[in-house]
């Protein structure tokens, strides 16, 4: 009797942890964005990207992160927004196999989130780098889902 209660109880929190996602929080401005947690990589206080001639305005250049280099992309430009005059973080991303390095203002929290809980952009919106949207469950405002993969489409 034990072994057949045990196994659906290993199902039943197998399926809760089907039903939601862990997401890095990060702010451009008053925007808080968030990115799938199994994407990031490593957060980075300090960095300093190599300028590259003939990229897009939103790529910074490289970084070398330990012997690999990484494109870095400057969120900000490329969310159509100007530069931050402060301190910037790198959030470097795995998104496809390819590791990517994101400049944002500031990283606001780690949060678990129902996938049914995340609702489709409004159909006019003419925001392509954002696939979804949620109330941020402690009630701190609205966070919009990055989607990576647009994020890295040259247009």
């Amino acid at each position: 009797m034990a072994g057949p209660e045990g196994e659906a109880g290993d199902t039943s929190t197998q399926e809760m942890e089907d039903k939601g996602r862990r997401y890095l929080i990060f702010v451009i401005d008053d925007l808080k964005l968030g990115v799938d947690a199994e994407f990031v990589v490593e957060i980075l206080s300090s960095h300093t990207a190599t300028a590259l001639p003939l990229v897009p305005s939103y790529v910074c250049g490289i970084f070398n992160m330990r012997g690999q280099i990484i494109p870095v992309l400057n969120i900000r430009r490329r969310l159509g927004k100007s530069d931050n005059e402060g301190e910037n973080l790198l959030i470097v991303l795995n998104y496809d196999n390819m590791q990517i390095g994101v400049l944002v203002d500031a990283v606001d929290q780690m949060v678990e989130i129902d996938d049914e809980s995340i609702l489709p952009m409004p159909a006019q919106s003419m925001q392509r780098f954002v696939s979804g949207m949620c109330t941020i469950p402690d009630g701190s405002g609205t966070m919009l889902v990055l989607d990576c993969g647009q994020l890295l489409r040259n247009e």
